[in-house]
């Protein structure tokens, strides 16, 4: 049996975006108020815990993505002097104008007025992995032990209570062999365990599963796609916000897309932020979230704005868009989950970044509670809950509570859904308070029933120019997307021979399509029954889950890789 080493702390986060970060933050700042409170007073006890946080990519911020549009509500709440502090706050451009777009294939008209979860004055526009180094920067400062590279692999668990986690292993090969550079993965042990992992986070997922803490629907999840661009000066002005409805999504598949002014660059060029967020629960199994956003590109409204510019940057990431009554139970024995992790997310808003903050700065009031009281059981935890309860974040997730469930009935039953949530709280259409959904998964269907018995078309092929349209292969490479290559498959698939049999009957390997990244790829292979095979360039993977979700017969589980792999976001 492998020997690991074993470090104790109190509290152990994992994850080091928005969630997992304001946790690090707000709980020591909780923790020196408490302290300065017993230095005033001369009497009670000093909490000096040892805190620590860790993040699978080489280092903070490489990994987050977003849209890019933040409401600074918790960020206000979290460090009322943001806008002062030095270093200041990486915020790209202040919301000065927005307006939402409905396009045709040719072109597309301006709504007359905006949805009002889409208004967004008071908002900023920022790129999430610039958001999340600065933040993380902060909670060094303040004493949290933050240690970028490290992967989780597995909880410390003693039934249902959480002791910890296990580091994932470095150095071994992709035939599993150890290598001259192996090192186990250590063992961080914690009285806390707070979980912020991201979209379906590998640990997260086990938990619920094992703990069965799953919530009254299961999670529905979109996937967004976005590129950054540089454009000539006043050709999307800083602080622009554009959303697009319609084109080049069909009627029956939930999404959206969007064009956000960026800061200037040094020789006064404007930066903009385009992309498309997709519904990971669409009936066609050749749905493709990249080629669908090249597709938008070509629309004259949306390339007017990127018009003599340059490509910069390229990401994907998914989005727990299922709202309060998918959200699974957040706290358990030794436990939290915030965050991403545990489905904090407006869709109606196209926003999570207020939501993640907040929920971490919860988890990091229960925490305290506890490190101060020494009880970290179910009992003491359930504060958590009780406190969501009671906050902003759960009045704002009680709105949109059925909002993306709407669209299930197609674009315009969701439309009337999203009407009767403005008018009525949140109630779903008809007055239904809670509508039921499926798994996303679920909702595709096999291309026989999809195309009228006519077998799988080939999709439509985009002649990309690698100017205004790209090829998956760019884009990866566009993404900084690195991985060391002699190590084990991050991308399980439990049963491989349903990819080159049953699967290429039933849905044509919907994988190679769905992954925004080409990851998935069937290869010519002779001797098999369709002379194909499948073949996993799991180097390209940018860590956005699709494949996990969206995989029909639910094969694919996707694990952590070695620390300091993935994508490298920049002005993501």
């Amino acid at each position: 049996m492998t020997e690991r080493d074993v470090m104790d702390f109190d509290v152990v986060i994992v994850g080091g975006g928005p969630a997992g970060l304001s946790t690090a933050i707000h709980l020591a700042n909780l923790i020196e108020r408490h302290n300065a409170e017993i230095d005033s007073k001369g009497e009670g006890e000093k909490l000096e815990p040892e805190i620590c946080l860790i993040d699978k990519a080489a280092e903070l911020g490489a990994h987050s993505l977003s849209g890019g549009v933040m409401d600074p509500k918790a960020l206000n709440q979290l460090l009322p002097d943001w806008r002062t502090m030095e270093p200041a706050a990486p915020v790209e451009a202040e919301v000065h104008k927005d307006y939402v777009l409905w396009l045709s294939e040719k072109g597309g008209k301006k709504l007359p007025i905006t949805p009002p979860p889409l208004k967004n004055h008071g908002n900023f526009v920022v790129s999430l992995n610039k958001m999340v180094g600065w933040l993380g920067g902060i909670a060094e400062e303040k004493g949290i032990q933050v240690f970028p590279g490290f992967p989780a692999a597995a909880l410390q668990r003693d039934g249902n209570k959480v002791g910890g986690v296990q580091l994932a292993d470095s150095g071994v090969d992709k035939h599993g062999e150890k290598k001259g550079n192996y090192e186990p993965g250590g063992i961080l042990a914690a009285k806390m365990t707070v979980l912020t992992e991201g979209t379906r986070g590998s640990l997260t997922k086990q938990l619920v599963n094992d703990l069965n803490l799953h919530g009254k629907n299961p999670q529905v999840y979109g996937i967004g796609v976005k590129e950054v661009w540089e454009v000539p000066a006043g050709q999307c002005d800083p602080g622009l916000v554009v959303h697009t409805m319609g084109y080049p999504l069909d009627a029956k598949t939930f999404g959206g897309g969007w064009v956000y002014g960026m800061a200037k660059t040094d020789d006064g060029k404007n930066l903009v932020s385009v992309g498309l967020v997709m519904g990971l629960d669409a009936a066609n199994p050749t749905l493709d979230g990249h080629r669908e956003l090249q597709r938008m590109k070509l629309n004259p409204k949306i390339a007017a704005f990127l018009r003599g510019g340059k490509m910069l940057h390229y990401g994907a990431k998914s989005l727990p868009e299922g709202g309060l009554y998918s959200m699974p139970k957040n706290y358990g024995d030794g436990f939290l989950i915030a965050g991403d992790s545990a489905g904090f997310m407006n869709s109606m808003r196209l926003k999570g970044i207020h939501l993640a903050m907040r929920s971490g700065m919860l988890a990091a009031e229960t925490t305290f509670a506890c490190l101060k009281s020494g009880d970290f059981s179910e009992a003491a935890t359930k504060a958590y809950a009780d406190k969501i309860k009671a906050d902003w974040c759960h009045d704002e997730l009680w709105k949109c509570r059925n909002f993306h469930q709407g669209f299930h009935k197609g674009l315009i039953g969701g439309l009337i859904n999203a009407g009767f949530a403005q008018l009525f709280g949140g109630k779903g259409a008809w007055f239904s308070d809670e509508l039921k959904s499926n798994a996303g998964h679920t909702y595709m269907q096999k291309v026989g029933d999809y195309f009228g018995g006519k077998g799988k078309p080939e999709p439509e092929k985009l002649a990309e120019d690698g100017v205004l349209t790209f090829d998956k292969l760019t884009s990866v490479y566009s993404s900084g997307t690195m991985h060391e290559e002699d190590q084990p498959c991050h991308l399980v698939v439990s049963e491989p021979d349903l990819c080159a049999n049953k699967c290429v009957e039933e849905f044509g390997n919907p994988c190679q399509h769905f992954c925004p990244a080409s990851v998935y790829e069937m290869e010519e292979k002779a001797g098999t029954k369709h002379g194909i095979d499948l073949k996993i360039n799991a180097s390209n993977c940018v860590h956005c889950k699709t494949c996990d979700i969206l995989d029909p017969y639910q094969v694919i589980n996707w694990v952590t890789p070695e620390g300091g792999g993935g994508p490298n976001y920049t002005n993501l």
